[in-house]
């Protein structure tokens, strides 16, 4: 394919930072979350585990939804959400009402971020049926119509139609859910794997009906280099994601991928 259809120019380009809620005392979140919007960035994310995902498996670690909550009302003006909730933690009803909840403290600056779940520990210590890949998936695709439905009779209505985000690159299942539901598509993928997946989630909007150019493409930035975020922006990602962690936060890489979005965006 092309990279016309996602070249998406007019889209300005958008860093989020994903601050894991691990190896750090609530205080120091607090501070680099106000640090992370000073320096300019668009979106601060979390992540919805239980547990830490590298470092002490048994270190500091908060929950994601009521960090959220929290970050909503010591913020101003950054978008914030996981990347990306677990839908197995949490009834599907009950995930809408706290995304509208959180979205009313924020002012209508939340993010769905969601997908299917994968963390087997969280599961088996928190006491959630694991399944297996295609069984969480297939719930994911039941639940997602739900917490649509919820938002139009929640009373008062979310500020805005609550932009969703899906994380994942599976090609029969998840793409096939982006077409149908998100407005931003998070992968993990190398430039030549996206303009595979591009192809695939092309075939899916066009089944389902859905004009592609609507979904904002965005992937990480885990060592990259500018060259390769170069590469990726030409095929039409313009939301680029920095991960930090505790117990010390990385503001260097932050506000080097800020001044590269600055420069693109002119």
């Amino acid at each position: 394919m092309t990279s016309d259809p996602f070249a998406a120019a007019e889209r300005p380009v958008r860093i989020g930072v994903q601050m894991a809620p691990q190896h750090a005392l609530y205080p120091l979140i607090r501070e680099t979350l106000q640090r992370i919007e000073d320096a300019g960035a668009d979106i601060a994310f979390n992540w919805d585990h239980f547990f830490p995902l590298s470092g002490e498996p048994d270190g500091l670690h908060f929950e994601a939804w009521t960090e959220l909550a929290a970050w909503a009302e010591q913020t101003e003006r950054i978008e914030l959400g996981s990347l990306v909730n677990c839908n197995s933690y949490r009834n599907p009803n009950l995930q809408a009402d706290m995304a509208r909840t959180i979205d009313h403290i924020s002012g209508g600056r939340f993010i769905f971020g969601t997908g299917s779940g994968w963390f087997e520990r969280d599961y088996v210590e928190y006491g959630y049926d694991f399944g297996t890949v295609g069984t969480r998936l297939d719930a994911l695709a039941r639940d997602l119509p739900v917490i649509r439905d919820r938002w139009t009779k929640l009373n008062p209505a979310p500020l805005r139609d609550i932009p969703i985000l899906i994380g994942g690159g599976g090609e029969k299942k998840t793409l096939r859910l982006v077409a149908e539901h998100a407005d931003i598509w998070h992968s993990f993928s190398d430039l030549e794997t996206l303009r595979r997946k591009l192809d695939i989630l092309r075939g899916h909007a066009d089944a389902v009906g859905r004009d592609v150019t609507e979904i904002e493409l965005s992937t990480e930035l885990r060592n990259r280099t500018v060259e390769e975020a170069d590469d990726l922006y030409a095929e039409g990602v313009r939301l680029f994601t920095v991960g930090i962690t505790g117990p010390e936060y990385d503001l260097e890489t932050v506000q080097k991928w800020i001044d590269w979005r600055d420069a693109k965006n002119g």
